[in-house]
């Protein structure tokens, strides 16, 4: 079937659609409703069948011949330890930890927080959840205490799962002091906090509910998969930069189950017994499909990855990786592979490996911008499939679909959407805009399964967030357009739009060109406050690595020489006329630019430097140069 066919199929009749997509997994019951709508208005799927994610993503491959296939590939650079686990074995420590979670308590929608760092027992925590039916909400490892508290207080765990320390490069973080000081901070307090101590640093266990996680397991007996239905809820996920009270996005499990297991061979073109690797994260929602769901419920090998793409030792490392456990496709955000074009920026140290059996690399998280695009084809000579997709749907909402047809890949677009994105383009009135110009990317209602249903307790909120601004439509809050051929190209978040004299300029769109320049390796811009013409756009640009990448006057005429080029494309109109070239980027650890810190820091304006940041001095430096 062609993607046209595919596409056309889905927005036709989704119901028979994706009740043939069920068929994909090994449901209890197979749901006789496919689509039903709640009490609070809002389609839901499959409300009626039964599954368990945990028994599809472990029991059913030991019950199918997989039991002594790879799962899960722990690989970790910062501590030297190497560790896999086998299905069988993977179940057995999950089922293990299952029973853990019951002796204290824990049952079929109970909340547990997940505060660990990348470690095997940061997956056999989720699927030990989602096996007794219990809801998992994973915290990222070294998260500060006010945002685990806001957490605290939101999800109302009756556990948190812990470890004594993260590691990051080569500093140890000890996790306990924070959740110790956020279950201080918080109202709820947890009836447990379980501790796996790691050898890096020890952490003391004062509180009455603070439990040896070793000793816990050890007293454990394995817990069996408990039925839920599809629309009972897998896990909640707050969203990156949470301020105040955070907001929770929720996946259920039966929409959340079909989608992955489609999405492992339409979008990705990966077989059961193939290797992938996305280097994510569990604590953001690209490791919660593709580093622990999608790839398991496929039947693959996972990799769990404690380390950088550089700096673990160096630029070569996540080839080593690919090369060592033949890993078939990568998936990483573009900040990534921009880290490793700065460092070794013709490919030299990827030499150093095998990497035949790599057939496609994969980018997600931000734009990918077209010089990173062309750097990533030309270095490595591998297609490369941008694709764009949110927090709140779980998976991509636009893609090349690699699995069902190959399209041609453009720089800077996302390609097509994906099976069940039925997506506009809508200006300020929701009217629909044609092809070429730019506005709200809007996705008309119902939404594919997997996408979020509502927020953790507060549907009124999901309304007002997504709901509201467009009626009949899920809003994006991404800016974006379709160009003649029907590719969708991302400009970014609404509010990365500035307005220069009444001229609406896409600072995406400006990246774009100064990033094609040859010494640049990164770069961000955004909007500040003009007297005159009410905002004027400001770059900030991280140089490669040269001989003379530190040289004054050179700094200078790359500035001239992006001004030019930004003059040149867009025309005066853009307004291009100021740039710092600084030594790296504010980001969260996810690898988000943190523009909007950056906008308020340039203006005067008060701001917070956000608890997700990767390296407060990336700011320090910023701010010393203002």
């Amino acid at each position: 079937m062609s993607y046209k066919q595919e596409y056309q199929s889905s927005i036709e009749d989704p119901v028979a659609f994706w009740a043939e997509k069920a068929k994909l997994i090994d449901w209890y019951r197979f749901p006789k409703t496919i689509l039903s709508t709640d009490e609070h208005g809002i389609e839901r799927w499959y409300v009626d069948g039964e599954l368990n994610t945990c028994y599809l993503a472990l029991d059913y491959h030991i019950e199918n011949g997989r039991a002594e296939q790879l799962a899960l590939i722990y690989d970790s650079p910062v501590t030297g330890k190497k560790q896999s686990f086998t299905y069988l074995q993977l179940r057995d420590e999950v089922a293990l930890c299952a029973g853990m979670l019951k002796d204290l308590g824990v049952g079929k929608g109970d909340r547990v927080i997940i505060y660990l760092p990348m470690i095997p027992e940061a997956v056999i925590s989720m699927l030990a959840c989602a096996r007794i039916g219990a809801i998992h909400s994973v915290v990222f490892g070294g998260f500060a205490p006010p945002e685990l508290a806001v957490r605290l207080d939101d999800a109302t765990p009756k556990v948190i799962l812990t470890a004594s320390c993260g590691i990051e490069v080569n500093r140890v973080i000890e996790y306990k002091p924070l959740v110790d000081e956020a279950i201080s901070l918080a109202n709820h307090k947890p009836q447990n906090v379980v501790v796996l101590q790691r050898e890096q640093a020890t952490a003391s266990m004062q509180a009455e509910g603070d439990l040896d996680w070793t000793e816990r397991m050890q007293q454990a007996t394995p817990a069996d998969c408990v039925p839920v239905l599809g629309t009972d809820l897998l896990y909640i996920l707050y969203t990156s930069g949470t301020t105040g009270k955070p907001k929770g996005v929720v996946r259920e499990n039966g929409g959340h189950a079909v989608a992955m297991k489609y999405s492992m061979s339409a979008i990705y073109d990966i077989n059961p017994g193939d290797v992938f690797w996305a280097v994510s994260d569990v604590g953001w929602v690209v490791g919660h499909s593709y580093i622990v769901y999608a790839p398991l419920l496929h039947g693959c090998t996972t990799i769990l990855y404690e380390g950088k793409p550089v700096m673990t030792p160096d630029a070569g490392a996540l080839w080593r990786v690919i090369s060592e456990y033949q890993v078939k496709s990568i998936f990483s955000a573009p900040t990534a592979y921009r880290a490793i074009k700065k460092e070794d920026p013709n490919g030299d140290l990827a030499k150093q490996y095998d990497l035949s059996c790599l057939k496609v690399i994969f980018a997600a998280g931000e734009r990918l911008d077209p010089p990173t695009y062309e750097w990533l084809r030309q270095t490595y000579k591998l297609p490369v499939i941008d694709h764009w997709w949110q927090t709140e749907t779980g998976w991509a909402i636009a893609s090349n679909l690699y699995g069902i047809e190959r399209m041609p890949s453009k720089p800077g677009s996302s390609t097509m959407p994906v099976p069940g994105f039925n997506i506009d383009i809508l200006d300020d009135e929701g009217n629909k805009l044609g092809s070429n110009e730019q506005g709200f990317i809007a996705i008309k209602l119902p939404l594919p399964p997997s996408c979020l249903t509502s927020i953790w307790g507060d549907t009124e909120r999901f309304k007002e967030s997504y709901l509201e601004q467009f009626p009949g439509y899920f809003a994006t809050g991404d800016g974006g357009y379709f160009d003649d051929d029907g590719y969708l190209y991302i400009m970014g978040r609404v509010d990365d739009v500035i307005n220069v004299a009444g001229h609406r300029l896409s600072t995406g769109e400006m990246e774009e060109i100064v990033g094609k320049h040859p010494m640049v390796a990164e770069c961000a811009v955004i909007g500040r406050s003009d007297e005159f013409k009410g905002q004027m756009p400001m770059g900030f640009v991280v140089v490669k690595n040269t001989s003379d990448s530190d040289n004054s006057e050179a700094a200078t005429e790359i500035v001239k020489q992006l001004i030019k080029m930004v003059r040149d494309e867009i025309g005066a109109v853009a307004s291009f006329k100021e740039a710092l070239i600084v030594s790296r980027l504010p980001k969260t650890r996810s690898g988000k630019i943190l523009r909007k810190t950056l906008r308020a820091m340039v203006d005067g304006e008060e701001y917070t430097v956000p608890s997700t940041i990767e390296d407060p001095a990336a700011l320090e430096e910023i701010k010393a140069l203002l």
